[in-house]
């Protein structure tokens, strides 16, 4: 039987322990790595002391049932810390405590901190009031007692959203039982702590000479809520350079500041899948996101001369650059990626980093296809797009050009290597404009990119490509878009088509751009002429 109750966390860091580390830290490794546990704690939320006392800092993880936390899940991320953990935490002063939770009450317009945003979230007051039992019988009975009177007492203060009342959890086998209760109230709120705390409340009394002692009473602001994926730029942006770059034990999260501050890391998916993701750009929390949807068969990577364009020319976005799934790995057991699974995908990534609405989603080839998708599927999630070099439609021809792709990648070559290194140079050579063909460094690029994709990731990826047909949804979108197309690709061939859906996109239709010199990969092959056909969208 489930046992919700809470992790609580109070922390001061020690003098010579710089803050921003301190946060970086917390922020980036060890809020995350718990929030992975999603049958274990379903939030993690950070408070500062609003009262100007110490300890300066609380945490606070709601846990789905109390005795998940003596499990090897949980005990081994304590167990198991990394070198920056240990050296970290050591400058810390810590002290944790388990709560079971008694009882709950919460106003209607109560809603799961987790669930608002950062900037709904971002100020909301906690105060904790703290009882130690005395031992008398019917101590713990009277004290929750009195506390139901009190909590009806706050309830009628204006912004009172929830109140909670914990006792000392049955895992802490040694302690003295205590009572804490957590009271939250909107940023905008008619709290008179020192009127309405304790000491005028119902019967408080007799409750103080009978049956407890006030042990603490404290007040707190929310200001950061945790997610499963690492975040915090802006922390690590304040970091020396070259000092404190942080590699996690598989190699999964990396967090730098040389030159600039970038975080890799990963999102487990619904179905289990993990996807890599890197978060770079503007370090400012509230700065607007960009994101890019890669073509089938290429990484992340293939944006680099495009973001580094960006980052000069429009230095206030953040960037959000990730790869499908296919591209390392498929779901056990294997399922074919669709667009509808893609752009669930990137939700997922969304939530993850708490990102409730990205500026603007840039894809190409399947990432372009995927971008239409997301926009249609998500709208709320999305301020404008650039989708490029795609198609509304598959045909079967294509679906059969995929299926003989497969089995040119399954293949084994003469050399004893994957046939996908043929694929690789067949495919480059299809995509990529004759000018481009001439640039080595370019074509050794892609080539290599997409020879390295892993090859069942490829026979289940590319099935998103096939059998699929937007057009009939392309006038009910609600999300502006522009239209990006090489002036090459398929012999100018896709040209011709999306200018022949370019005028079904929502009420107006959308303007097509046309890259010279260009085929498939405009942002690869002329990221110049590329960046000139966008920077007036952005």
């Amino acid at each position: 039987m489930a046992n919700p109750g809470m992790l609580y966390v109070t922390m001061q860091p020690k003098p010579g322990l710089p803050i921003e580390q301190f946060h970086e830290w917390y922020d980036n490794e060890h809020g995350p790595t718990r929030l992975r546990l999603p049958q274990i704690f379903s939030n993690g939320l950070r408070y500062r002391a609003a009262d100007g006392r110490e300890p300066e800092f609380l945490a606070v993880y709601d846990v789905t049932s109390m005795s998940l936390l003596e499990t090897n899940t949980y005990t081994s991320l304590r167990e198991n810390r990394s070198p920056r953990e240990a050296e970290t935490i050591g400058q810390v002063d810590v002290k944790r405590y388990f709560w079971d939770l008694v009882t709950a009450k919460q106003s209607p317009l109560f809603i799961p901190i987790e669930q608002l945003t950062d900037d709904e979230a971002e100020g909301i007051v906690l105060l904790t009031v703290e009882l130690k039992l005395k031992d008398t019988a019917d101590a713990e009975a009277e004290t929750i007692k009195w506390y139901d009177g009190h909590v009806d007492m706050l309830s009628k203060v204006s912004g009172w959203l929830r109140s909670r009342v914990f006792r000392t959890s049955s895992l802490e086998t040694s302690a003295p039982t205590s009572l804490i209760a957590l009271h939250e109230f909107a940023k905008e709120n008619e709290l008179d702590v020192t009127q309405q705390a304790v000491a005028p409340s119902s019967k408080w009394e007799d409750i103080d000479e009978k049956y407890a002692t006030l042990t603490s009473q404290r007040l707190y602001s929310l200001f950061y809520v945790f997610g499963p994926a690492p975040r915090d730029l802006h922390n690590l942006s304040q970091l020396k350079p070259s000092t404190f770059t942080f590699n996690s034990w598989d190699s999964m999260t990396i967090t730098s500041n040389d030159p600039t501050p970038v975080i890799t890391s990963h999102v487990t998916a619904s179905d289990g899948l993990s996807i890599p993701y890197r978060l770079e750009g503007n370090p400012d929390p509230k700065a607007p996101t960009i994101a890019f949807c890669n073509s089938l068969l290429t990484s992340l990577h293939m944006w680099d001369p495009l973001v580094e364009i960006l980052k000069a020319q429009r230095p206030q976005y953040r960037i959000l650059r990730y790869d499908f799934r296919g591209r390392h790995a498929i779901p056990s057991p294997p399922t074919p990626a669709t667009l509808d699974v893609l752009s669930d995908d990137l939700s997922s990534v969304l939530s993850a980093l708490r990102i409730s609405k990205l500026d603007t989603l840039i894809g190409v080839s399947m990432g372009g296809a995927s971008t239409l998708k997301f926009a249609l599927k998500y709208p709320d999630k999305l301020g404008k797009f650039i989708a490029c070099d795609f198609n509304v439609a598959s045909s079967p021809a294509n679906t059969n050009a995929w299926k003989e792709r497969i089995v040119v990648a399954e293949s084994i070559l003469d050399d004893g290597s994957p046939g996908i290194k043929s694929l690789a140079g067949q495919t480059v050579a299809r995509w990529f404009h004759p000018s481009t063909m001439q640039k080595q460094d370019t074509v050794s690029w892609i080539v290599d990119m997409v020879a390295s994709n892993s090859i069942e990731g490829f026979r289940y990826g590319c099935q998103a490509l096939w059998d699929y047909d937007m057009k009939a949804q392309m006038t009910e979108c609600q999300v502006p878009g522009l239209l990006v197309v090489g002036e090459g690709d398929g012999k100018g061939a896709l040209v011709k088509a999306m200018g022949g859906f370019r005028g079904l996109l929502g009420k107006d239709g959308a303007k097509l751009v046309i890259v010279p010199e260009a085929g498939h990969l405009p942002m690869c092959e002329n990221p110049v002429a590329f960046w000139d056909a966008i920077k007036d969208t952005l």
